[in-house]
């Protein structure tokens, strides 16, 4: 039976804002890979870096194991794969020159991997795996010819090719549930608890997003949405509830239950398994302005959601092409503050053509509605999106934040990069507390300020 080690790229303390919030998940993509391998008599291990990341570590794992292949297999669910990190990078690098010289083949799959295919295999990995993973990862770790494995990126001598792409799946319930059984679920739970006095897991309901915000990158999962049956969610969450124990839930989604129907289905089913659990969720604000569908969240233990705000300026929206109105933000805030769940917002500042009229719209906008908590961040490239096009004449040598605090523009922007952590941290202090915010905003008029008078001169 063929062995394969798999590993991912995320460590909690390499990244200070991370290792503050200290909310570290599952690598859950990591897990539904090794079940698939499981399910197709593949042996699969574990090496989880979110705690230890040392070289050392990981070389005692794959001495010990002796596996045929090792995979960098990163959590396509969670957001600091998706924003391809530097340091993340730096780390599978590592990985690779590790397992070179343990004589041991690697691969990887990512969305960082998938925009620099060609780099991964410079750096030692024998192959890209594109799209979704499962299948691919299967077909290789069983020995298919690679020039028949759909979504796979490699080298055949001295050139690089790129097999077909794999079309996605469309029956989710077919996959295994994830291989939790590989996860130190009493490291999370103490990180957890020892930070907020709770221990959160991490399910996923689907894949995909079909909205078409021309800053969002889909490298994996791509533009079309796939919902698991209701029945099998709830399914797996009393499966969690019952052996993990787990106080919450975070669904890793893009967008949670799309459509009102499934989310009243869920809320059904939740009830007739006993499954409910408080959870977090993301979705849209015009999703969020309708009250069925937050009443159905509710009822199966919704207490909070995150939407994609984005900007208080319409002007900034529609350059986005974020198909969403100004009135949906008000409309959200009120169904879920109506029904007691905590409503809270995404901003992103720096977009191209935004200027400090649309800021100061963006500020009045939280100052009237008053979010629970947000989530601020700088416009930020990546490839395959219509804002990379746009911008990619501006960019330099910095394509890509080095942690998920970075915050750096790497674009021409409309003001500096200090302006913009400035102005993070002011609404940060007046929707959290915890500072000066008179203080906090002098600061950000002051860089305006500076902004102002250079454009001048």
């Amino acid at each position: 039976m063929p062995s394969v080690l798999l590993t991912h790229s995320n460590h909690i303390y390499s990244d200070p804002k991370q290792a503050q919030k200290m909310q570290p998940y599952p690598p859950l993509q990591t897990i539904l890979a090794a079940a698939a391998l499981r399910a197709n008599g593949i042996a699969a291990h574990l090496f989880d870096p979110t705690f230890d990341d040392s070289p050392r570590a990981f070389r005692h794992a794959v001495d010990r194991l002796q596996p045929d292949l090792i995979a960098v297999c990163e959590d396509d669910f969670n957001f600091l794969s998706k924003m391809c990190l530097a340091a993340n990078r730096q780390r599978a690098r590592q990985i690779a020159a590790i397992a070179a010289e343990c004589g041991v083949p690697a691969i990887a799959h990512g969305a960082d991997a998938t925009d620099r295919a060609a780099e991964y295999l410079a750096f030692g990995f024998a192959a890209v795996l594109l799209g979704e993973v499962e299948q691919t990862l299967v077909e290789y770790a069983q020995g298919r010819p690679r020039d028949q494995i759909a979504g796979l990126f490699w080298r055949s001598h001295d050139s690089l090719r790129r097999n077909p792409p794999r079309a996605p799946i469309t029956d989710l319930d077919s996959l295994p549930p994830p291989a939790w059984d590989l996860v130190d679920i009493g490291q999370y739970r103490s990180a957890w608890t020892s930070a907020h006095g709770y221990f959160s897991l991490n399910l996923a309901s689907s894949r995909g997003c079909p909205y078409r915000c021309n800053w969002c990158a889909k490298p994996v999962y791509g533009s079309r949405y796939r919902v698991r049956s209701p029945r099998a969610v709830a399914a797996e969450m009393h499966h969690v509830k019952s052996v993990y124990r787990p106080d919450h839930i975070w669904f890793a989604d893009d967008i949670f239950a799309l459509a009102t129907p499934w989310a009243e289905a869920f809320a059904s089913q939740v009830r007739s398994l006993r499954a409910s659990l408080p959870f977090k969720m993301q979705s849209r604000c015009d999703l969020m302005a309708r009250p069925a569908a937050v009443a159905a969240l509710r009822a199966a233990g919704c207490e909070e959601v995150w939407m994609g705000v984005e900007s208080g300026s319409p002007r900034v929206l529609d350059r986005m092409e974020k198909n969403l109105a100004i009135e949906d933000v008000y409309a959200a805030r009120e169904n879920l503050r109506r029904h007691g769940i905590r409503a809270c917002f995404f901003l992103q500042f720096g977009y191209p053509g935004e200027d400090w009229s649309d800021i100061e719209a963006t500020i009045r906008l939280v100052r009237e509605t008053s979010p629970d908590d947000i989530g601020v961040s700088v416009s930020y490239p990546l490839p395959g999106t219509k804002f990379h096009q746009i911008v990619s004449g501006q960019m330099g040598a910095k394509a890509n934040w080095e942690t998920s605090g970075d915050l750096s523009m790497i674009f021409h922007g409309a003001f500096s990069t200090a302006f913009y952590r400035a102005l993070a941290d002011a609404l940060h202090i007046e929707v959290r507390g915890g500072g000066n915010p008179a203080e906090a905003w002098r600061k950000v008029e002051s860089l305006r300020s500076a902004a102002a008078s250079e454009a001048v001169a």
